[in-house]
């Protein structure tokens, strides 16, 4: 896939799994993007380790296409989850 189109499905995704993640994600246009991006890696890696069972850094297994854009939405959730875990700061 060339850049526009990773910057396309990464706005998609981003933004898709931001209004169905329960609670605020802040960040404006560019950590939405980077967050899609992010999330079509794993969403990808993930869909390729359950095809093959081998665990390969790649993504959205099928490319820009709808199946390809629900996988990165299922990866930046994943993202938005696991971002929220690290950045938790504790409260006494």
């Amino acid at each position: 896939m060339n850049i526009i189109a990773w910057v396309i499905l990464g706005l998609l995704a981003g933004a898709i799994a931001k209004a169905i993640y329960p609670g605020y994600q802040g960040g404006g246009i560019l950590s939405t993007m980077v967050l899609g991006i992010v999330g079509a890696f794993i969403g990808g890696s993930l869909y390729t380790l359950l095809q093959t069972g081998t665990l390969q850094l790649t993504a959205a297994g099928t490319g820009f296409s709808l199946t390809g854009l629900f996988i990165a939405v299922i990866g930046a959730i994943i993202a938005i989850y696991l971002w929220g875990l690290l950045s938790r700061s504790s409260r006494v």
